[in-house]
């Protein structure tokens, strides 16, 4: 466990030296030899596509293969858009046989954010979401401070001399703009801007477009008018619960919606996907934390986190403090979220 702080301390402090971006290139080439055959696994979206895909394009040449793997059903249309447009080589991760790899990578996403990453050791883990607890690899690079992992990924590539393809660069262009909500987090970098800059010559910003207008399926059209109908308000905070979703993505559509909302402070906005009650929390990150609000409110029933601006909470069901046959509502949010917030 020493060891392991002491890795993410060096991360995180940044010492000029022993944490440039050519030390932090060797460091992680230095895992691999030529026969092996490397499996990148990712929770699937824009910021994490793009930067295994970087990945990927460090590994070339370096290790007999490498493999993009993801456990969750890609269904936003943005996500889905720009996979199809860029051809992107990903597979889902139940199809692959995963211990056959002899070298696993975990990039925009720690072991403990989802449950079938916990059952893998890790060579290598390279993050900008807030440290978790209760695992270790040999390479850590874990940066809170950054808006993207994407533009992580641009220093390596530019320490390793690579200028990435229009293709690549225009997955990590967009990955930024998507993790910095158009350089609106206030969680940023200069090199954020640095990366976004130098890669804004190379990207095809016409396909950005494509794949930022591409959001929303004419039949999830009905939860807008579900969450306009339902929505409660108590104090500057909007709550709203959807009940069964398709997909927990029309749930941040909808927060990010209400987050629009002049006198709104705080949006809350939940649903019922499989066997998980997700919820998604918005704030204008001033003065308030959301990923600390979701953690307070749910963390105790299931994984729950974030940053300050934007977080979420996926729990079980059978976790939650229901009464027999009662069903989750709106009021059921409230009441959960005011156990901590008067």
């Amino acid at each position: 466990m020493e060891k392991r702080l002491e890795k993410i301390a060096d991360c995180i402090t940044q010492s000029a030296s022993k944490n440039s971006a050519l030390s932090r290139l060797n460091g992680f080439w230095d895992l691999f030899q030529r026969d092996d055959e490397v499996l990148i696994l990712i929770s699937a979206d824009p910021d994490a596509i793009a930067s295994a895909l970087a990945l990927k394009r460090l590994l070339s040449y370096r290790v007999q293969s490498v493999t993009i793997g993801y456990p969750n059903e890609i269904r936003r249309l943005n996500n889905l858009t720009m996979v199809e447009r860029l051809k992107i080589p990903i597979e889902r991760m139940h199809t692959l046989a995963v211990k056959e790899y002899s070298k696993y990578i975990l990039v925009d996403s720690q072991p403990t954010h989802h449950t079938c990453f916990e059952k893998i050791t890790f060579d290598a883990v390279i993050d900008h979401h807030p440290v978790t607890k209760g695992w270790d690899a040999d390479f850590i690079d874990i940066r809170p401070e950054y808006g993207a992992v994407s533009s992580m990924m641009v220093e390596y590539l530019r320490a390793a001399g690579i200028k990435p393809s229009v293709s690549l660069a225009t997955a990590l262009f967009y990955g930024i703009k998507v993790d910095t909500q158009n350089f609106q987090k206030k969680n940023m970098q200069p090199a954020d801007g640095n990366s976004f800059r130098y890669l804004f010559n190379i990207a095809n910003l016409n396909l950005v477009r494509k794949f930022e207008l591409t959001e929303l399926r004419r039949s999830e059209l009905k939860y807008f008018r579900i969450a306009l109908s339902e929505v409660k308000t108590r104090k500057g905070r909007a709550y709203v619960h959807l009940g069964k979703v398709g997909t927990p993505d029309i749930l941040v559509i909808i927060a990010d919606f209400f987050n629009h909302v002049d006198k709104f402070d705080w949006v809350m906005v939940s649903g019922i996907y499989g066997e998980k009650l997700v919820v998604i929390f918005r704030c204008d990150g001033y003065r308030k934390n959301a990923g600390k609000l979701a953690q307070k409110t749910f963390g105790e029933f299931g994984p729950a986190g974030g940053h300050k601006e934007a977080a979420r909470a996926e729990v079980p069901l059978k976790n939650l403090p229901l009464r027999e046959n009662q069903d989750f509502t709106t009021n059921t949010l409230i009441r959960i979220v005011t156990r901590h917030v008067k």
